[in-house]
């Protein structure tokens, strides 16, 4: 209209909409203005941008304090819809029973809801939203208008979190049912539409999946059975989109081979560029919200997303967290497809191939799947149940320090990292130091002008072999131990090189510390330019720091652990300690009391990578009986 009437048009956008639809929208002559956020912030940031110019118009159809007009306009241009549809139902002799509207911000529910409660043989109404932008089911559930958190969804126009204010208290009053649909049961729904060439797009489509989560549910309503007749409403035309994965599935192995679909290699590790945690968080997110459990997305950097979970239980119980990083490593060096998540036979076992199945996809896969056992099963624990899915394990655990900075505790945690069915209590920590050790440049020639800082770093080295032999013995970890990692210098072999920099990597135990290395790195380099005054040094600094793992044997939570193993599995887990280091140590230095324990396979970081299947169902079932046993 603005373009018919040569009337400059802004059109505010949220940053989730499809690129296909922006295009369509500006090809009618607009200026798309992409918001950095949800819809709700497309909603501010245009009302705020009309106040800024002279004789602007607002047209949206979200009201709020002090802007009702026009968004009632926009309901009563709704009805006309609903005139149209009683006059094709008379036509073909029906009379409508069961009407479906898609909900966004509520407009067209609200136009729906009047017609069909004013009629002498008034319709049922059902409204379906998104499970991941549930505002009128939150609003239903409060008793009282509340914004909600959105997620992603193929479903771009109901993608809202605020009901609008004229439209809520309608609907409070005259919708008959609220159904929320996932976004995978929306594509079925348009696939079976297609059969037919009813040209609708996922908004449409919702109105089909909706119907046919109330038919397929335990309790049908009363309002619909087999002489209904049912108006779907088809809010958008056939468009674009990319297909969802199935979030309705629950079991271990299931969940591990749609995870291990996912591409999330670490995007500071991977050879090619990683893809990052984003596609696997929204998976989750979706996951969560199909279950209406209560999860937050933690991004303190950009692209590197994590997600919790929680079931909250009633007060007066323990709280118990699962972590799993959904991070991997580069699929680069794996030999075959590394995102097939299929199942095949290895070892004469039923596996689950592709890189992250073993690391640590499947163990996150079994938490997932217990905490929906919990949810399904209707009984309220008196402690949280809590799964974190963290990103960056694989590097630098920016996930796990994310979730413990953002104020996420519990009273004990599980690190479902593959053990191969043992129960970990300790794990050395690892810290890394360069030290420079210093020389003149000059030229290959003038051996009077230069000193050869690669050639003295064989002096440090010497000292730090011998320097090797008497590190401390840990009771349960053994010795420390420590390598040289990296080393660097020179610029050409024409040159006498200036610096030569030595990254030692120290696997450490309980009894070492920072300071304590430090202090040693410094003795060792001054006692050695004390024997030669031409071997000079910077001071070593600490590049990255790790702390150790170590929980009591006897600690309550290993002890219930392996009980619960043993009342599933019939034997009791080994105890003991893992060679590999990973969040547990942050998890216990946060004061969270953790172990590690998770499934078995085989191909960790190589060629070929998979989960045992059997094991998969074994770690699913013992984590649901540790939950009942600490939580409730």
């Amino acid at each position: 209209m603005a373009r018919l009437l040569d009337i400059k048009a802004q059109i505010f956008v949220p940053q989730h909409m499809d690129y296909a639809t922006r295009n369509l929208i500006a090809k009618e002559g607009a200026d798309v203005i992409v918001v950095p956020g949800d819809y709700d912030e497309a909603v501010k940031q245009g009302t705020e941008a009309s106040k800024q110019v002279a004789e602007a118009l607002l047209i949206q159809d979200t009201a709020f304090e002090g802007y009702e007009d026009i968004p009632a306009w926009i309901v009563e241009g709704y009805s006309t819809m609903m005139t149209e549809i009683d006059d094709q139902l008379a036509q073909l002799g029906l009379i409508g029973s069961v009407m479906v509207t898609p909900v966004g911000v509520g407009s067209l529910a609200h136009a729906v809801a009047r017609h069909c409660k004013s009629r002498e043989n008034p319709l049922a109404v059902v409204a379906v939203e998104p499970d991941s932008a549930p505002c009128l089911s939150a609003n239903l559930s409060a008793g009282q208008s509340v914004t909600v958190q959105t997620g992603a969804t193929i479903m771009d126009g109901m993608n809202c979190g605020t009901l609008s204010a004229t439209a809520w208290p309608d609907l409070q009053q005259l919708v008959d049912s609220c159904v929320t649909v996932s976004c995978y049961e929306t594509h079925r729904a348009l696939q079976y539409l297609s059969l037919y060439s009813i040209p609708v797009g996922p908004c449409g489509g919702a109105s089909l999946a909706a119907i046919r989560r109330l038919a397929s549910s335990e309790k049908d309503p009363s309002f619909l059975n087999k002489d209904s007749v049912v108006v779907l409403l088809g809010t958008e035309g056939t468009r674009d989109y990319q297909i969802p994965r199935d979030v309705s599935i629950d079991d271990a192995v299931s969940l591990t081979k749609t995870l291990t679909c996912i591409d999330s290699s670490n995007p500071t590790l991977s050879v090619a560029d990683g893809a990052g945690e984003t596609q696997i968080v929204n998976y989750l997110a979706s996951w969560f919200a199909h279950r209406d459990i209560e999860y937050h997305k933690i991004e303190s950097v950009a692209g590197r997303p994590s997600i919790v979970g929680i079931i909250r239980g009633s007060g007066g119980g323990k709280s118990l967290m699962f972590n799993g990083h959904v991070d991997t490593v580069s699929l680069s060096s794996y030999e075959k497809d590394p995102l097939s998540g299929s199942i095949g036979m290895k070892e004469e076992k039923e596996v689950v191939f592709g890189r992250g199945s073993l690391d640590m996809k499947g163990g996150l896969a079994a938490a997932l799947a217990a905490m929906s056992a919990i949810k399904a099963s209707g009984r309220v624990s008196r402690g949280d149940v809590i799964v974190a899915a963290v990103a960056d394990e694989e590097d630098a655990s920016q996930g796990t320090q994310d979730v413990l900075a953002a104020g996420w505790r519990a009273d004990a945690a599980i690190v479902a990292e593959p053990t191969m069915g043992a129960i970990a209590t300790a794990h050395k920590g690892f810290l890394w130091v360069e030290v420079d050790i210093l020389g003149i440049a000059a030229h290959g020639s003038k051996p009077h002008e230069g000193e050869d800082a690669i050639l003295h770093s064989g002096w440090f080295l010497r000292a730090l072999e011998q320097y090797q032999r008497n590190l401390p013995v840990d009771d349960t970890l053994g010795q420390a131990s420590l390598h040289c990692g990296l080393i660097r210098g020179g610029d050409e072999p024409s040159s006498y090189p200036g610096k030569c920099s030595i990254t030692v990597e120290f696997r450490t135990i309980p009894c070492q510390t920072e300071e304590l290395i430090l202090r040693d790195m410094n003795v060792l380099l001054s006692d050695i330019s004390k024997e030669d005054a031409r071997f000079r040094y910077a001071e070593p600094r600490v590049t990255l720091s790790r702390p150790t793992q170590k929980l009591a044997t006897d600690h309550p939570l290993v002890e219930k652990t392996a009980a619960c193993a043993s009342t599933i599995l019939g034997t009791r887990p080994a105890i003991q300690s893992v060679s590999f280091w990973c969040d547990a140590a942050l998890l216990s230095q946060a004061g969270i009391p953790s172990i590690v324990y998770g499934p078995t396979g085989a191909g960790l970081h190589s060629k070929e990578e998979w989960v045992e299947v059997d094991s998969l169902r074994q770690m699913e079932r013992v984590y649901l009986e540790v939950v009942r046993q600490f939580c409730y």
